[in-house]
């Protein structure tokens, strides 16, 4: 190592008289003493790898005060959240990179009563004693669904787990192989099934299952008929599978329970608002299926939640298995969900009241409108270079839902003279709170169906 080098690693301060400097009095009042020393010792570790590596440093860098203004800095940057606010002008409602569903007012207000006191989770405030942590959200949801009973997880996958590895462990279950799906984050429906302990029975082909597909698979190890909702893929064309009904028939005949799993699942009949209609659960219910899991914070708009309606034995039986407890959910999901299944139950307009059927139905006029009163802010915002233009485009449901509609949306297209527009996106994403948009055609675009206030696309934007 060369002499100045070894002179600049013996200026450095210690730790010790860092933190007695008059100016890390304020830092050891608002944090404590270990978290000042190591942020100190972090900061101290990257000055010697700079001088290691003869990274140029401005004079005076190692006095006292320019050190412990790094740790100052360095404390901030620790102080952000690692989760923080975004805004969606992605043109996919349900983006599961971004949280999905946007919770309800309803549900907001009811996390913040819970979050800070305490609560009757499992108290039975009549009875004096304790009660049963799921009372509510059962309630609502055989009112809704019309179901013997019901009971929830912490996401569908779980949903799905719990039933198999309750009503299949060490058995056979039947599924269609064009029902085999894999959707993000690795849930494929075969290790699903292995994790639970249930033995996969593949019939029919991928494209082409027949109700006797399904008899001739039957035998003395079968404990299962599994239909599985293809949310994210459709197969079209010379194509066909048995229905949920046929299905239960085939169930009864032989006296094996079915299992649906509906991925999505809607509480109410999105087509009446000019969408494509996803399987209501009380329908599938009608149907006959003895479990039916669905997830909460899709289509239905609430948190993340795996729900289970059906048969109250099958009900009973899962709830019964110890793997429910380390499935369960806790407070904060549970006064969400009630607080968004109780806006199915009473809303006299869920739609306005649930931010995704909010987005989900919003008229082309009113996208619209947020748009030209966006444009002139992002004009003076972006400055000189840019080119601004609000156009017709397509928004997606998304997280797996109607995976082949599109609804109409409008966007802002956004060009530059000469930046490229993964440059312009990465401007946006610096923003605060970071703007995510898309690019199509060699330009950034900003969807405008999940946009209700034209000023989040401008708030703190500097580019």
């Amino acid at each position: 190592m060369e002499e100045r080098a070894k002179n600049l690693l013996r200026e450095l301060p210690s730790v010790d008289r860092l933190l007695k400097h008059p100016r890390s009095e304020s830092l050891l009042a608002r944090f404590n003493r270990d978290y000042v020393t190591q942020t100190c010792r972090e900061v101290l570790d990257q000055l010697r790898q700079s001088i290691r590596l003869r990274t140029a440093l401005d004079d005076g860098e190692l006095d006292d005060e320019r050190i412990l203004g790094r740790v100052e800095k360095q404390i901030d940057t620790n102080q952000q959240p690692g989760l923080m606010r975004v805004v969606n002008a992605t043109g996919t409602v349900l983006h599961t990179n971004l949280g999905r569903a946007l919770l309800p007012n309803a549900a907001i207000e009811a996390l913040s009563q819970v979050a800070g006191h305490p609560v009757n989770l499992e108290y039975d405030l009549a009875a004096g004693k304790r009660g049963k942590r799921e009372e509510s959200i059962e309630s609502l949801l055989l009112s809704l669904t019309g179901a013997q009973g019901a009971t929830v997880v912490n996401n569908n996958a779980a949903a799905v787990l719990l039933g198999l590895n309750t009503l299949a462990m060490g058995k056979e279950v039947i599924v269609s192989r064009g029902e085999l799906i894999e959707i993000g984050g690795s849930f494929r429906i075969p290790e699903i099934m292995a994790k639970s302990g249930a033995v996969l029975k593949e019939v029919g082909t991928t494209n082409h299952t027949h109700p006797g597909d399904y008899e001739k698979a039957i035998g003395k190890k079968t404990a299962l008929l599994l239909k599985v909702h293809t949310s994210n893929y459709r197969i079209v064309g010379f194509a066909a599978e048995v229905g949920l009904a046929e299905l239960v028939a085939i169930g009864k005949k032989h006296k094996i329970p079915v299992m649906e799993d509906l991925g999505s699942g809607a509480l109410i009949d999105l087509s009446q608002y000019g969408l494509p209609k996803e399987p209501v659960v009380a329908e599938r219910v009608k149907l006959g299926a003895d479990i039916i899991t669905f997830s909460g914070d899709k289509v239905l708009g609430g948190p993340q939640a795996g729900l289970v309606v059906g048969k109250k034995s099958r009900i009973a039986q899962m709830n019964k298995n110890p793997l429910k407890r380390a499935l369960r959910c806790g407070k904060l999901t549970l006064a969400a969900l009630e607080a968004t299944l109780s806006l199915y139950r009473q809303s006299a307009d869920v739609v306005k009241d649930v931010p995704t059927l909010k987005a989900f139905t919003r008229l082309l006029p009113e996208i619209e409108e947020v748009g030209r009163r966006a444009l002139p802010a992002l004009e003076k915002a972006l400055g000189e270079g840019f080119q601004l233009s609000l156009e017709d485009s397509t928004a997606q449901i998304g997280s797996g839902a109607l995976p082949t509609e599109e609804i109409p949306s409008k966007v802002i297209a956004i060009r530059h003279r000469t930046l490229k527009p993964e440059r312009i996106a990465e401007k946006f994403r610096s923003a605060r709170p970071p703007i995510l948009g898309r690019i199509r055609e060699d330009r950034f675009l900003l969807d405008l169906r999940t946009i209700f206030d034209p000023e989040e696309l401008v708030p703190h934007f500097t580019i």
